[in-house]
């Protein structure tokens, strides 16, 4: 984004993770903030700065992600592993559009996107990681719904970016330019652009 243009604002809860990132990319329209999308104060902040720096957000992507939890399943998962993954994967997303909202329809052309996972899909679902996958399927609910109270002022969407090579994917995924290129389309598609879908590589996927 931050090479098409945009000044990209990159969240991260270490703020000195953040900055090193923001270095490593050589951009100067990459700008990091200290963001834990998991607290209220952090969040609230945030949006804060945002409104008293730059004025409106353009787009809004939601990639805070976390506990890709292999080594559980549904029958007996503790719930409390279950609730810190939705703590993260929806509710900090669902924080960051209420908080940014007024912010974003101060944009001529406001978008949020929401970084999912083929995890929250319901038609391929079998079982397994339980709180990731919940919460996948749960930020796809909430995907539907901010499209629907939003239509004709947001685009809304979900985009899987496929098993990518982060620290949460490990090694073997494919690139993260690859994963991101999804994510960039739907940050910047046109005014009648699709709002409310779940899309992978510019495709739809099941819900």
């Amino acid at each position: 984004l931050a090479e098409r243009g945009y000044l990209a604002v990159l969240g991260s809860r270490d703020p000195d993770k953040g900055k090193r990132a923001a270095r490593e990319l050589g951009l100067d329209s990459v700008v990091p903030r200290q963001l834990d999308v998991s607290d209220d104060d952090s969040v609230r902040a945030a949006a804060r700065w945002v409104e008293g720096s730059l004025g409106r957000a353009d787009v809004l992507v939601n990639n805070a992600a976390i506990l890709y939890d292999t080594e559980n399943r549904a029958v007996d998962v503790s719930l409390d592993v279950v609730r810190q993954g939705l703590e993260t994967n929806l509710f900090g997303a669902w924080r960051m559009a209420q908080a940014l909202l007024p912010l974003l329809q101060q944009s001529p052309h406001p978008r949020i996107v929401n970084v999912s996972s083929g995890g929250g899909s319901l038609a391929s679902m079998r079982g397994g990681t339980p709180a990731y996958s919940v919460s996948k399927a749960s930020l796809n609910a909430l995907t539907r719904l901010l499209a629907g109270e939003l239509r004709g002022r947001v685009l809304v969407n979900s985009v899987c970016p496929g098993w990518v090579a982060t620290d949460m994917g490990g090694p073997g995924g494919r690139p993260v330019a690859d994963g991101a290129a999804g994510v960039v389309w739907a940050a910047t598609l046109p005014d009648d652009g699709p709002t409310g879908g779940f899309f992978r590589d510019r495709r739809e996927v099941a819900w």
